[in-house]
Parts: structure tokens; sequence; C-alpha cells
């Protein structure tokens, strides 16, 4: 099982470990794209601080980003999944993983990225700020940079398991599934369900889709489960305890398995 994830704005402090080594990098077909746009990015932000703000949509407060990118080739690294942070990667908890499925982890999934098109959580690399729905002056909007390159690197790693994609928007956009790939992708929507002058309403919450989906990940890393196509990890999050619902009409041929997480509290 690949499991696809959204990165987070925040990022940790990369410490005081060594610079990132562009060649230790999971995904290596990736390179060349890579060093594309970190190079544009490094050049964009030594070169004009207000031009970069405007360009990475930096607030007044989000100014020391733009430093920060401009060092990233020397700037220490750490494990993408120490890198990033918020409520999604809080509610994962790889740290607090058990070895058994820290190793799965490591294994299994991939964070998608501005500046990197997707990293494995073990792969160093430095804080930066660069999302997916930039445009860079040098190369347009990163989201077509990356789909030549991540169409020819994913379906290998994908290999020929299920695809859990709890990405976000900016992100799918970068690489979606086709042919036989698609066919064993599943996507997950979160809805918040609640009751209003005795009506259920479902809504989609950011706070909740994002806590849900790492919540989601951890219990699947840590129950060991290996579910060998996409109608027995719909299963497996069920056996979890989570409302899971599929459209009526059922799976579009050629289209990933779409289905929603009904929840109702943290």
């Amino acid at each position: 099982m690949l499991v696809l994830l959204p990165p987070s704005e925040g990022k940790a402090d990369g410490g005081r470990g060594r610079p990132f080594e562009p060649d230790a990098l999971s995904l290596p077909g990736l390179a060349p794209a890579r060093e594309r746009v970190l190079d544009e990015l490094v050049t964009l932000c030594s070169a004009d601080e207000e031009k970069a703000r405007e360009v990475l949509g930096l607030s007044e407060g989000l100014r020391g980003e733009i430093a920060r990118n401009a060092a990233l080739r020397s700037a220490p690294a750490r494990p993408a999944g120490e890198i990033y942070t918020g409520v999604l990667y809080d509610a994962l908890g790889l740290a607090t993983l058990s070895p058994a499925a820290k190793r799965r982890a490591a294994r299994s999934l991939l964070v998608f990225s501005g500046l990197w098109g997707a990293v494995g959580v073990k792969d160093r690399i430095p804080p930066y700020r660069c999302s997916g729905g930039v445009r860079l002056p040098g190369l347009g909007a990163l989201s077509a940079h990356w789909r030549e390159p991540l169409a020819a690197a994913l379906p290998e790693a994908a290999g020929t398991g299920p695809v859990l994609d709890l990405r976000s928007t900016a992100y799918a956009q970068m690489w979606r599934p086709k042919g036989e790939t698609a066919e064993r992708t599943v996507t997950v929507r979160v809805l918040q369900s609640s009751v209003v002058d005795g009506v259920e309403k479902r809504t989609v919450v950011s706070h909740f889709n994002k806590a849900t989906k790492g919540r989601i990940v951890r219990a699947l890393l840590e129950s060991g489960t290996a579910p060998a196509t996409p109608a027995a990890l719909v299963d497996a999050v069920r056996g979890l305890g989570y409302v899971v619902e599929e459209p009526p009409e059922g799976r579009k041929p050629g289209r990933p398995r779409a289905v929603d997480v009904v929840v109702s509290e943290l």
C-alpha cells in the first residue's frame, strides 16, 4: 500500500544536522526537476525579497521564510517526517509509532511538495516555504512543472497494491493516477456530521479533515494491515471503526475509488 500525503505549510526547524543530499532522496528520477525548482527558488529569494514575498504569497510576518529559502543548499536537514508539522502530522504522530509501524511508514508514505515533488518520511530535507500552488518566474505553475516527472515516477512507486490518496487539491493537481494505477487508488473526503433542528447536515471542515486523515493513517500503520485491493483497503478503514460511505452509483471505470469518511467529533 502506498499512502500519498499533502505537506504542511509550517515546518519545524532543521536543527543542527548536515545539509540535504540530493542523491539520497527517494524517487531519484525526480532529481532534474527538483534541481530546477531549487535553483529557481534560491535565486528568487536571494535576489529580490519583495518580489519573492509576492510570488510565494507570504504575509509580512513570514518575511523571514525568504532568507531561509535563500539558504536551502547549505541549511541543516532532518527527516521529512520531523520537518512537516500541523494538524495532520500531529494526529499521525510519526515519532510515537511503534517500531514496526515506523518501518511501515518509511516504506509506504510519500509526502507531496512544491519544491521536492514527493519525498519519503525518512528523506532528509531542510525546512522551506514553497507551496504547490506557486508560480515561479522561470518555471511557471509548479503543479504543471511536476506532472510529467511524477507521471514517470509514481506508477513504479505505487507497485501493485492499493494507493490511498489523501492529498489536498493543490497537490492532487501535480499527479493524477491514470489507467491501472487509478483503478487501484482510493481518495478520501472527510465530512463532519452534525444535527441542526433535528436534521443531519454534513460539511467539509478543514480541521476535521486533516486530523481524521492523520488518525486513519496512524491506525492503519499500527494495525499492520496489508490490503491487496482497493476494496480491502476500504474494508480495513471500516474495520478501524470509521463510517465509510461510497457513492450509490459506484466507481467510474478508469477513475479512483472515491469514499467519504463521516465523523461527528475529533
